[in-house]
């Protein structure tokens, strides 16, 4: 695999995310060039889209992770490049996952962008016209997310080409891959079915989101540097911890952040009846006090497309003044502090172990997002957009 070589480790360590775009712009490239050899429609109307979708997106959180767990437990020059080719390879699940997840909520705004399936069906003027499995465009963007996925299992499989560890490195990534579906279904489940105890939401966000935002990442990188199974299982329990908090906090984003942050509408996880954490403390809150018209507001409002500004208003007042805010919020920074403190006690060196710590912290929306360079700090914008923790 032909990545910044010769690559030197400390030089990653400067500007992790700059080294992965790297990886990432020339193993797209390839992918590129080769749909543009089976077809040039296809190579300009899907896969270009889902390069362009790739290289734009998110804070390379997931790579950054695995990085430093893999710097933190000893791996150097022979990990370095496995390292970025596994955390490019992240980020085109990521790119699957965004790009399916959009097209499954209906969302027309990723970003701040429209959306792939949008795209699509504005260049084809087919966005009234109903397929069987939504609009072309929906159908459409189902194969870049497909494709993505595709390239994402190419990528790792390069990577770890005379790996000694790439026996382990695939045991973590296989259930990554159903875990991720399987929290994505029983998001959507949850959604038509109406079942959203707060217990349900967060198997739902540990399944879909925590452990491959977090907890996996930081076992693919312990597991490349060769560290021992005891390692590798703690740091994936502190990621699971982390990763809940991460999902928590987008969550919180997408009900009450802004919408030049956050890329999507105000109140559109309320209007679409999304199964988020804090909907369910709300409703358990409510249902305790005996709170029957926060429940009846809840109810009417949460799931329907055609609630206007003013009704999605009257539940966001209730989840702050029912105390749902204020209890999802704490349980933020409970988790975040366990699965700092967790990655603190892993046995990693001090210094890797604190860029984890700092990132985790950012990622929660708990701390300034800084990146620690040798003898200098770096701001590195510690917004993270709605939808990017999924």
């Amino acid at each position: 695999m032909r990545v910044l070589d010769p690559l030197d480790p400390l030089d990653v360590d400067e500007d992790v995310p700059a080294a992965v775009e790297a990886c990432l712009g020339e193993i797209l490239e390839r992918r590129l060039a080769e749909a543009q050899a089976t077809d040039p429609v296809f190579a300009a109307d899907i896969a270009a889209r889902v390069v362009r979708f790739a290289r734009a997106g998110g804070r390379r959180l997931r790579a950054e992770f695995l990085w430093w767990a893999m710097r933190g437990c000893g791996g150097e020059d022979a990990e370095a490049g496995r390292a970025l080719g596994a955390g490019a390879a992240l980020e085109l699940i990521q790119a699957c996952a965004l790009i399916h997840d959009d097209v499954m909520d209906g969302s027309s705004l990723r970003r701040g962008r429209p959306a792939l399936h949008v795209v699509m069906d504005d260049q084809y003027g087919t966005g009234d016209r109903e397929l069987p499995c939504g609009t072309f465009g929906g159908a459409a963007a189902v194969l870049a997310g497909d494709l993505a996925l595709g390239w994402a299992d190419d990528a790792f499989a390069e990577c770890l080409q005379g790996s000694p560890a790439a026996v382990r490195a695939y045991g973590v990534w296989r259930p990554m891959r159903t875990e991720m579906v399987a929290g994505q279904y029983l998001d959507l489940r949850a959604q038509v079915t109406g079942t959203g105890s707060a217990g349900q939401a967060v198997r739902t966000a540990v399944l879909k989101t925590a452990l491959y935002t977090v907890g996996h990442p930081l076992a693919l990188g312990a597991t490349l540097a060769g560290a021992p199974e005891r390692t590798v299982g703690r740091l994936r329990e502190a990621g699971r911890s982390a990763g809940l908090a991460f999902q928590l906090h987008d969550d919180l984003q997408g009900t009450f952040g802004e919408p030049a942050v956050i890329g999507k509408p105000v109140g559109e996880d309320v209007r679409e009846g999304k199964a988020t954490y804090v909907l369910a403390v709300a409703r358990d809150l409510c249902a305790r006090r005996g709170d029957r018209a926060g429940l009846r507001l809840l109810d009417e409002v949460a799931g329907a497309p055609g609630a206007d500004a003013r009704d999605v208003a009257r539940v966001l007042d209730l989840l702050v003044s029912c105390g749902a805010r204020d209890q999802v919020t704490e349980r933020i920074e409970e988790l975040c502090a366990r699965g700092a403190g967790a990655v603190a006690g892993a046995g990693l060196s001090p210094a890797a172990a604190d860029r984890i710590g700092l990132l985790l912290r950012g990622a929660c929306g708990l701390a300034p997002g800084v990146t620690r360079t040798a003898g200098a700090v770096r701001d590195t914008d510690a917004t993270v957009l709605m939808g990017e923790g999924r």
